[in-house]
């Protein structure tokens, strides 16, 4: 193994270890205490995910492996967030923090997330070509194999919007949303497009290993790092809630914040990475796996988890909620409207970015419910812009990847355009 890699698991281990032994000796000095120790260790671990979860993408599928490495980057929030679940079963009072995590981090990967690796792509690309190409690049283009994500989205984009009408999530519509993220997964595996040409960082140093060596640090490092995670999960979620008691601070806003912040800052350096490296779709494609992921496998997981904790075969989801739920579900339509032409323009990535950041000046309902139309809006206006592109966009996931890529023949492979 090389030297620069044991260097930086060693780090990440060093950073976790304070809270594996708060965690076996029962030691709780102070909420607040308890939320950095906790938090390090989860953070610490996501990199060793995100490490492992790139570098596997040198054995699977390339489409696949997107997938697999979004649904793995996400871990820590599926175990916070099934935490709340799970203890919502026995105690109504954490009723109100079990989707706050999903919320908030669903709503900072496409806001803060999506944007970010845009604008890092372009200034890359311009970078590159200035001397020879005074035309600047004002858009990352996905490949035409995007589609079949893209269409997935759009789909649970429009299913999304049935969780704040019924008010609640219920079993049977949980196994609807897991049985969704078994078929993406299912399509994902019948791609046969390579991953990416180059890696990045640590997952680099991993990828470059033998064969033999190289999948057994992979296993390792998932079986490492899913421990810690949940040997943490539990106080972690635990601090979020008593630090904001102890702080003055709102709760939830932690819990739907602080979190996802940790949980998702692997992924965002990963993601930039690739787009440091020219290898925008590969970054953007990365984070519309994990929004895929978000929207059913762990939204499904939640009335799951809450039935085993003791609950009703029901999430209950209080006004709060409904209306967190509206905010990301228009969300997520924009940005579904914003890529369903497989062109993501600067424009509209700084837009995304504006629209996401009003939502911390817009604190009131009233504000909100204004705020979520004014979304849903410009997303209507964007999708007949591009109406040409939604039909096949979601009839996508149902059919070959050679007819998918028939209907897209007009849509350039490459990374960015102007």
């Amino acid at each position: 193994m090389p030297a620069a890699l044991v260097r930086r698991i060693i780090l990440c281990l060093a950073i976790a270890t304070p809270a594996v032994a708060f965690r076996l000796t029962g030691f709780a000095p102070d909420p607040v205490l308890d939320l950095v120790v906790f938090g390090a260790a989860v953070v610490a671990a996501s990199f060793l995910l995100a490490w492992a979860a790139e570098a596997a993408q040198k054995d699977i599928s390339g489409a696949l492996a997107i997938a697999i490495l979004a649904l793995i980057a996400v871990l820590p929030e599926y175990a916070v967030d099934l935490y709340y679940a799970f203890r919502s079963g026995s105690d109504a009072a954490y009723e109100q923090f079990a989707a706050a995590n999903m919320t908030g981090s669903n709503r900072l990967l496409l806001g803060f997330g999506w944007p970010l690796v845009v604008i890092v792509a372009l200034v890359v690309a311009n970078r590159g070509r200035v001397r020879r190409d005074p035309a600047r690049v004002t858009a990352l283009v996905l490949p035409r194999s995007s589609r079949v994500d893209v269409g997935f989205l759009a789909i649970l984009a429009v299913v999304a919007f049935a969780i704040p009408l019924l008010g609640h999530i219920p079993v049977w519509f949980g196994a609807l949303l897991i049985l969704g993220f078994a078929l993406y997964l299912w399509r994902a595996g019948q791609a046969h497009d390579d991953g990416p040409e180059e890696f990045v960082g640590p997952a680099k140093l991993i990828a470059d290993m033998p064969t033999r060596g190289r999948r057994v640090t992979v296993v390792a490092l998932f079986a490492v790092a899913a421990a810690i995670i949940l040997a943490c999960a539990e106080p972690f979620a635990e601090a979020l809630v008593a630090s904001g008691t102890s702080l003055g601070i709102d709760s939830y806003f932690l819990v739907q914040w602080l979190a996802p912040l940790a949980s998702e800052a692997p992924e965002f350096i990963v993601a930039v990475l690739f787009a440091l490296r020219g290898m925008g779709a590969a970054a953007i494609g990365t984070l519309i796996a994990s929004k895929i992921n978000q929207w059913s496998l762990l939204v499904g997981s939640l009335p799951v988890a809450h039935l085993l904790g003791g609950g009703g075969t029901d999430l209950p989801l209080d006004a709060r909620q409904v209306e967190e739920f509206v905010l990301t579900a228009t969300q997520t339509l924009l940005g579904v409207a914003i890529i369903v032409a497989l062109r993501f323009p600067r424009w509209s990535a700084i837009a995304l970015a504006a629209i996401f950041a009003l939502q911390f000046v817009v604190t009131d309902t009233t504000g909100r419910y204004v705020l979520s139309g004014v979304q849903a809006a410009l997303a209507a206006i964007v999708l007949v812009v591009h109406r040409r592109d939604i039909l096949p966009t979601l009839a996508a996931p149902f059919r070959r990847r050679e007819a998918v890529a028939s209907d897209a023949a007009g849509v350039p492979s490459a990374s960015v355009m102007d």
